[in-house]
Order: structure tokens, then sequence, then C-alpha cells
């Protein structure tokens, strides 16, 4: 399973309440990962869900390549923010090292966890070398150690810190920051959060 099927029509369905309900402009992690950036870097966002994230990266001057799994979160990101979006799953990624840095803020979570390491590879391969790649992941717990839907219905993948680390050193990034945090999640769970920030050789 690269792509879970039910996930994506939660999105499609729900783009006009993410789109009303979105109050913050950019994720805070955001200006520190582009500050690392050189100027006309090229910037592939990940999941772009209603375009508030990707409006400010494209505010900032970076060329920004927007895409999301859904047309209705593609769709909804144009109309509000008038980011030039486009469908893509995190597993129809073919680039070529033509991207600066990836970003993917509360997206790759939502991807199987056995298809994720194929994920973060073609993560590494769209990257130039010495590219950025941020992502934040929910954690799995004594409670929930598998990963399975969550109260929204949505897949969630749940790994631990460690797998996360192990994960993206096998497809050969440096990690250089990582943070552990309490977070909030859209379904209403608090959980333990994971990002981190890696650089391709």
């Amino acid at each position: 399973m690269n792509f879970d099927a039910a996930t994506l029509e939660y999105y499609e369905a729900a783009a006009p309440h993410y789109t009303a309900s979105t109050a913050q402009d950019r994720h805070r992690h955001l200006d520190p990962f582009l500050d690392r950036l050189a100027a006309c870097a090229k910037v592939l966002e990940l999941g772009c869900g209603c375009g508030a994230d990707a409006a400010h990266i494209a505010r900032r001057g970076f060329v920004l390549d927007a895409t999301d799994g859904t047309q209705a979160m593609v769709r909804k990101a144009r109309e509000r923010f008038d980011v030039k979006a486009r469908v893509m799953r995190f597993d129809e990624l073919e680039a070529d090292a033509d991207y600066d840095a990836v970003w993917a803020h509360a997206a790759l979570l939502h991807a199987p966890r056995a298809a994720l390491p194929a994920i973060v590879q073609r993560i590494s391969a769209a990257l130039k070398p010495g590219g950025l790649h941020y992502a934040n992941f929910k954690l799995g717990d004594a409670k929930h150690p598998h990963e399975g839907r969550d109260p929204l219905g949505r897949w969630t993948n749940l790994p631990s810190a460690a797998w996360l680390a192990e994960t993206y050193r096998d497809a050969g990034f440096a990690i250089i920051e990582r943070e552990q945090y309490t977070g909030n999640g859209s379904d209403g769970v608090v959980r333990e959060w994971f990002a981190l920030t890696v650089r391709k050789p």
C-alpha cells in the first residue's frame, strides 16, 4: 500500500473546513528552515493543504512548487492564496535533483509506514546535492504503538523517533536538527511530535 485512499477522500471532503479554520499564516518551523536556504532557492512542498505555508514561501522570494494529493486542497490553495499548486501524491514524486529544499509539514505522517522509506528515497532523489528537507510526524506511544486510523478516519503512521532517524539515515541523509514536542492535531488528540531537518550529502 503506497497511499491510503480513505485519507485522500477525507481531505477531498474536508478542504472547505481546513481553509476556513486556518488561523496561522505559517508553521513556526518554516522561517527557520527557509533561513537556511540561498536566495531564490527552488522549494517543493509536499502536502500543501490550503496553501498557508506555500504562500509564505512564495512571499519570501523562493521558487515554489506546491503539491497536494487532493484536487480539493489544490483548488483551495489557488483560491485563497493564489498559489499555483498541483496534484501529486508522495509516491508520484519522480524529480531528479530538481530542488534545493523539500518542505513537508504534517504531511508524510499519513503515508503507510511500510511505504515511507521509499518516499524518503524519492525525496532524496528529488533534491540537489546539499539540499534540505523538513518533515514532522506524530509519534507512537504505549497507548498507540501501531499505525492506523485517527478519530477523523485518516491513516497515521505513528513511528518512533528512533525509527524515523534510522529511516532518514538509511536514505543517506544527515540529520542537522531535530525537535520532539507536544502538539494538538486537528483530530483534537494531544500527542508527542517529532520534527527533523535533514541534508542530502
